[in-house]
Formats: C-alpha cells, structure tokens, sequence
C-alpha cells in the first residue's frame, strides 16, 4: 500500500513539472513581413519602414506609421544587418541618446528574404511571415517567420541575427550558433 501511495504521490509530481515547464506559445498567429504579433512577454518594441536615405552614420526611415524618423549608427557594418538598400524594409530597435535616436540593432528585411541551407535545414523565408521548408525529412519544418523585438523568430525559436550577407546568415539562440548559406 505505502508503495503505491509512494508511486501516486512521484507520479503527480512528475506531471507538475512537466505541466510547469511546458513552454509558452503565442496564441492565434497571423504572421506579417516584420512583425506586429502579440506575444506573452510584452510589445514588439522594433519600429518597422522603409529605408529612405543614409549615409556613413545615418538611417532615415519611413516608419509604417507615415513618419520619417532619422537614427545615427555608430558603426553601420555591426549594428545593422544585411545593409541599407533604398526602398528595402527595415526592422530597427533603437534608444536615445542625448535626445537623439540612435540604432541599436537593425534587419533588412529584403535581404533576409530567400532560401538558406545548412546540413540539417533547407527553408525559404518568404513575404509575409511564410517560410516554406525544402527538406522532406526534417523533424520540425519551420513555416513562420516574424521579427519580434529585433530578434528572429522562427515558429517558436528565437534567435539573434548575427550577421546577413548576400550569402551568409549566422544565427544565435541559446542551443548554438547556427550558420546558413543562401541558395539560389
């Protein structure tokens, strides 16, 4: 008897750890091309336009509200991933100093767009929020894409933009650092 009350009592903790541990997952996605989705922990605090003008230590940005916003980048080639190209989409965290907007970190979102292979995955970000994966035998395709908080997130992972190049795009999560290369 006092075994299987023992048994009950690992078998009820068991299931409330795992019950407490389940992890959070946003509720009624509808993905768009930069973002606007509500999840769990806050705001999405990224302000989203099209890249206007800039030069060495500038962006100006016509932010999806109708405003042109001008950030100073301290140096462009670490803070802003994937270059400044007139007319593409742009994702900018970005803070003030000394009564300025500066960047703290920015996507282009143009340059993100397209296929990326690495040994294990082989997907196409697309317009939209869609991603289409290539590989048939992967065990978690991923099929959405949002920027949130300066951050990639794909389906439920999010990861850092470390760096995007015409061919490369290096991410970081708290599983590794994970490199692509684009295909055509």
């Amino acid at each position: 008897m006092k075994k299987c009350f023992n048994f009950l009592v690992l078998l009820a903790l068991s299931l409330c750890v795992l019950t407490a541990c389940d992890e959070k997952k946003p509720k009624n996605e509808q993905p768009t091309i930069g973002g606007g989705l509500e999840m769990d922990d806050g705001a999405d605090s990224t302000v989203y336009g099209k890249f206007l003008e800039g030069g060495m230590s500038k962006i100006v940005l016509l932010t999806d509200n109708g405003d042109t916003v001008e950030y100073y980048v301290e140096d462009k080639d670490s803070m802003v991933k994937g270059g400044c190209f007139e007319g593409d989409r742009m994702a900018i965290i970005g803070h003030s100093v000394d009564g300025e907007l500066s960047v703290q970190h920015a996507v282009n979102l143009n340059s993100l767009q397209g296929r990326w292979t690495d040994i294990a995955k082989n997907f196409e970000i697309k317009e939209g929020g869609v991603v289409a994966s290539k590989g048939s035998a992967e065990s978690k395709p991923y099929t959405t894409w949002k920027i949130y908080n300066g951050r990639l997130v794909l389906n439920t992972d999010t990861f850092d933009v470390l760096a995007l190049g015409p061919d490369s795009l290096w991410l970081e999560c708290d599983k590794g650092i994970f490199q692509y290369k684009r295909q055509k």
